[in-house]
């Protein structure tokens, strides 16, 4: 911990590095589109933790212009997420209410929900995705302050952070990837069915000029965000958590078949759990504790595995 300032910023400057460098070999035509998505995807999951760490004030505390830079740069390499100046206010209440009814950042990456298609669909969409959530969500936040759960203060605030925390860069970065996915079926279309349906010429400049940032930033983050959202909505509990329990809000989640999206969020289901223990240790840390923390963890009763809240829509307990 003695040097947990300079081991931040050495992640910092190495995942920064090598996403920039691939996304320099791709644009030069050494590394395949496939490869720099997949690299960068990674790298942008451990930047992902990073911040968190940053939001809980774990590096360059004293000296606020270092700790600003990261964020900042680490913001604009993931630039689906929300600002972390705004997020900062969301995840320190959902420490405080961790799987309540408003508790808006889990809700807000599809936590609670029935499993289905439209749920798998606005996964990783922070956007359209919240736009199909938003109405259930304040209305449960109303009648959470009607019923002296939260104050009315708490609540006007997180619903302004939640939707502010989205302007201006996060809603533009989403609708440059829509444009693009609707860019590339019109052209396919248009090329097997000759449908000459096609977005005006000056659009497609536009987009061309975005190629780069689609590519080496925005197409790796929404791999990134997928996994990530699926293994967060999936390893914390809603629903029926006890306010301020914490052994009912998390799970451990190490099943292999999730490998493949524990590799792009830096096995957050592996540790996460750890963290609403623990809340001041860092990410490396948790990693590198992890198997003493298991053992501590299941001795205490904290869950491993349970694949049932995948059926039971993140709640703890089975419905009556």
């Amino acid at each position: 911990m003695r040097y947990q300032n300079t081991i931040g910023f050495i992640i910092f400057a190495i995942s920064v590095g090598v996403s920039l460098l691939s996304g320099y070999f791709w644009y030069v035509g050494v590394l395949p589109a496939w490869a720099l998505i997949v690299i960068n995807a990674f790298f942008y999951g451990v930047l992902h933790e990073l911040e968190h760490d940053l939001i809980h004030d774990m590096y360059f505390k004293t000296k606020p212009i270092v700790h600003h830079f990261m964020l900042l740069i680490i913001w604009l390499l993931r630039p689906l997420t929300l600002n972390p100046w705004f997020r900062k206010t969301l995840h320190l209440h959902h420490h405080r209410f961790s799987g309540t009814l408003h508790d808006v950042e889990e809700r807000g990456v599809s936590n609670g929900e029935k499993w289905g298609l439209k749920r798998l669909m606005l996964l990783a969409d922070l956007v359209v995705g919240n736009l199909f959530r938003v109405h259930s969500l304040f209305s449960d936040i109303k009648k959470e302050v009607k019923n002296g759960n939260l104050k009315f203060e708490t609540a006007k605030k997180i619903k302004l952070y939640g939707v502010f925390g989205l302007i201006p860069l996060t809603i533009l970065s989403h609708v440059v990837l829509y444009v693009f996915f609707l860019d590339n079926i019109l052209d396919f279309f248009s090329t097997q069915f000759h449908s000459g349906i096609a977005f005006p010429s000056w659009i497609k400049d536009v987009m061309n000029w975005c190629n780069p940032i689609t590519y080496i930033v925005l197409l790796p983050n929404l791999l990134r965000q997928f996994s990530l959202h699926f293994i967060t909505s999936n390893l914390h509990y809603f629903g029926d958590v006890e306010k301020g329990n914490v052994l009912e809000q998390t799970q451990i989640l190490t099943v292999w078949w999730t490998y493949p999206f524990q590799v792009f969020c830096f096995f957050f289901g592996w540790t996460h759990a750890i963290h609403h223990f623990v809340v001041n240790e860092s990410f490396y840390v948790r990693h590198l504790a992890r198997k003493h923390a298991w053992k501590v963890m299941r001795e205490n009763g904290v869950r491993f595995n349970d694949l049932g809240t995948f059926r039971r829509a993140n709640r703890f307990n089975e419905a009556h």
